[in-house]
């Protein structure tokens, strides 16, 4: 049998039972309708909830009435005091504070002067005694160190009582004075009447401190600065080194013995109110152990039987020479700090003199040939020579210019030479014999105190400036 296809027409759909309708009814929703302001037909809709059950009233806080109910209540009157006190309480101790911060912060140390050594000229005698004429000459050009020259045999004798004598008489005439009493040493070589040479003759252990060869004939080709050997026999098939001259013994200066005898001389020297000390032939204070021939020099005008004639690479700027030199500087440096060590000679290499960590091993050397140029009568380029010498020397390093260098014959005012070079980074070291170098007038010696105690000069940054064929530079601090 087949069922006929009926259609019920929605007859079969279930009808809602009462609890869907109260349901329904507790959602009843409020549609209205606003029309808009355009004429395109559009409007807007707003549905609502009917019954209000879950609107939520606008907080639209408190009115003036009930604000004004609590203005003059006490409670509130005693908070506002205490916000308002604590207030302007705060913001005073915060005021007490910053000014306490400002008045307490400790203060940039001002910059220190420069020591006594880099502050004023140097004033050179030739001599080892002390004179009143002498003294009145330094007062006169304003000269913050005097040097004196102590004969080489005296050097490792200074607790002789008559040597001792010599010095504190130099000290003495200069003790009402702001000078400083500066000594040129020379400590590389011995007479042979020293204790050092006949220790060495009489045990083998001390001969360290020599150039000591065992050997039947001369060693080797070397010279000596008188020119001849450089060698010299003191026993049978026993040569030492004798570059100086007869009699004289060069001594290893980094040897231990040598190390303690010349360190004793330098504390006693100190001791005895010596402030400053300069070596003298510091190139040769480091010596080769490998004896060997020394090659010529290239386009030597000299014969072979002449010093400079020969290299000398084995007896002078030997490695190591910067590290020897501060073992000294050091020496002087835990004795008294204001003191300081330095060389008589010009150093050449500047190099070598550095220490392993590159540090200079000595205070103010003495370097460059722009002394000598700068009162040559040839025209140079003294700006570029200038230059090069202090790049060579390090930037920073405080130089000694050597007025002695400067030419016999130039036509430059001698005064006019010695004002230049005392505004250059250095400490000019003028000659000092019957009469001034320069014959320095009063006027001209105090326009240099004044100049070398300035700010800029002792503090400024050093920098050359490119007008040739001029040496034009700033200091500026």
């Amino acid at each position: 049998m087949v069922q006929e296809e009926v259609n019920n027409d929605g007859a079969d759909e279930q009808m809602l039972g009462a609890d869907d309708n109260d349901k329904l009814a507790g959602k009843r929703d409020e549609v209205k309708f606003i029309k808009g302001g355009d004429q395109n037909g559009d409007a807007k809709i707003d549905i609502g909830n009917v019954n209000g059950k879950d609107k939520e009233e606008a907080f639209t806080g408190m009115t003036k009435e009930e604000l004004m109910k609590y203005a003059n209540d006490p409670f509130w009157i005693r908070l506002r005091w205490i916000f308002f006190v604590g207030f302007w309480l705060i913001w005073l101790g915060m005021l007490v504070g910053a000014v306490f911060i400002i008045v307490q912060t400790p203060k940039c140390a001002a910059p220190e002067p420069l020591p006594w050594y880099k502050r004023g000229i140097l004033a050179k005698f030739s001599n080892f005694d002390a004179t009143t004429d002498n003294v009145e000459i330094v007062k006169q050009i304003k000269a913050s160190g005097v040097i004196y020259e102590m004969p080489a045999e005296l050097t490792y004798n200074v607790r002789d009582p008559d040597v001792e004598e010599k010095i504190k008489n130099i000290v003495n005439h200069y003790k009402d004075t702001e000078a400083h009493v500066i000594l040129d040493i020379t400590p590389n070589y011995v007479p042979k009447t020293s204790r050092l040479l006949k220790d060495a003759m009489d045990d083998d252990a001390k001969r360290s401190a020599f150039v000591w060869i065992e050997k039947p004939e001369v060693p080797n080709n070397w010279l000596s600065l008188v020119n001849g050997s450089a060698w010299a026999e003191v026993k049978p098939n026993n040569y030492v080194l004798s570059q100086f001259g007869d009699g004289l013994y060069d001594l290893h200066m980094n040897d231990t013995i040598v190390k303690k005898e010349l360190s004793h001389v330098l504390k006693h020297l100190i001791e005895l109110g010596v402030k400053g000390i300069r070596l003298k032939n510091t190139k040769f204070f480091i010596l080769s152990k490998q004896i060997e021939d020394e090659r010529p020099a290239e386009n030597t005008k000299y014969d072979l039987t002449q010093y400079g004639f020969w290299t000398h690479t084995q007896t002078t700027f030997q490695e190591g020479l910067g590290d020897v030199l501060y073992e000294y500087l050091s020496v002087i440096k835990n004795i008294s700090a204001d003191a300081f060590l330095s060389v008589a000679d010009d150093v050449i290499r500047p190099e070598v003199y550095r220490t392993a960590s590159g540090d200079m091993g000595i205070d103010v050397p003495l370097y460059g040939k722009f002394v000598k140029s700068l009162s040559s009568p040839k025209d140079k380029d003294l700006r570029s020579e200038l230059t090069n010498v202090m790049r060579e020397a390090g930037n920073h390093t405080w130089l000694q210019w050597n007025v002695e260098d400067a030419d016999a014959n130039t036509e430059v005012d001698a005064s006019a030479t010695v004002l230049f070079l005392s505004l250059l980074p250095g400490t000019p070291v003028v000659p000092v014999g019957k009469e001034v170098y320069g014959n320095l007038s009063d006027t001209i010696s105090k326009q240099i105190e004044q100049s070398r105690m300035s700010p800029s000069y002792m503090h400024g940054d050093f920098a050359m400036l490119p007008v040739d064929p001029l040496v034009a530079y700033t200091s500026v601090a």
